[in-house]
């Protein structure tokens, strides 16, 4: 079986989500996590299979500026978007027994990881994204190899991205969401930068990347959600990988933090029911 780890960097208080983010990691044991924070577990219990590695806004931005060789000053948390696709370079010592790595979020409830991520997908692609038209920062994996680790530097741009203090969605699209979507050439579309999209889109073209596109996610607030024993579906009916609460966490914010998770529960638009 593929090895696989999934890289989170997350500064500041944990947010009410996580213990969801940590059951659901439970349950899919053969996955390893690693949560780089400055934050301590405190009473948080962590599953066997997630890591939490302390470090410090400035230690991330020292070694950023050793690993690339030019001066990293991230102070803004969400600029550290844009320098996920370098994280198989930052965290290269962490991941040497691996055979795939991939940068996530925290705020994702897990279905079942290789019911989705099949060896058969990872053994015959170098990229495997979770949506059908364009790249997702939230849940991206790459081949542990040293191409992929260095994918992002195929941008002209990477350099101007990693030195600014503006967010680019460079680890996805720079905001060329639709375009992506509706198949808009990329000569046709008048972005600022490239992202780690135009790089692979570009590079498929060339035919010099295996990359595996596929819709297998929930986003946004649809409801009529169930996690259940390490599965996830939607409508009852239908299996998904994970379901991205990007939107659900602005509506739902409960006054207390949620210590003990089920084996079951359920997602309408605006709470999480226990059942």
């Amino acid at each position: 079986m593929k090895s696989i780890c999934l890289i989170s960097v997350f500064f500041g208080p944990f947010p009410w989500y996580l213990n969801y983010f940590l059951h659901t990691c439970k349950n899919n044991p053969s996955i390893q996590f690693l949560i780089f924070s400055d934050k301590s577990k405190n009473d948080l219990e962590f599953p066997e299979n997630v890591t939490l590695i302390n470090i410090s806004p400035d230690q991330f931005n020292e070694l950023a500026s050793n690993k690339l060789d030019f001066l990293i000053k991230i102070t803004n948390p969400y600029k550290i978007c844009d320098l996920k696709p370098a994280f198989g370079l930052f965290f290269e010592d962490y991941l040497k027994e691996f055979d795939f790595e991939g940068h996530i979020d925290l705020d994702i409830i897990w279905g079942d990881i290789r019911f989705f991520i099949t060896e058969d997908i990872l053994n015959n692609n170098e990229l495997v994204c979770v949506r059908h038209d364009f790249l997702t920062g939230y849940f991206l994996l790459f081949k542990n190899s040293k191409k992929m680790k260095y994918l992002f530097m195929e941008s002209k741009d990477f350099k101007k991205v990693f030195l600014s203090s503006e967010h680019y969605c460079f680890d996805e699209t720079n905001f060329h969401f639709a375009s992506f979507s509706n198949h808009v050439p990329l000569e046709e579309m008048n972005s600022e930068i490239e992202s780690m999209m135009h790089v692979v889109k570009k590079m498929e073209i060339q035919n010099t990347i295996k990359a595996y596109f596929d819709f297998m996610v929930i986003e946004g607030l649809p409801g009529k959600i169930r996690w259940k024993n390490g599965k996830l579906y939607y409508k009852n009916k239908f299996e998904v990988l994970l379901y991205h609460m990007i939107l659900f966490k602005k509506v739902y914010k409960p006054k207390n933090r949620i210590i003990n998770i089920p084996n079951e529960f359920r997602i309408s638009p605006t709470r999480i029911y226990h059942s």
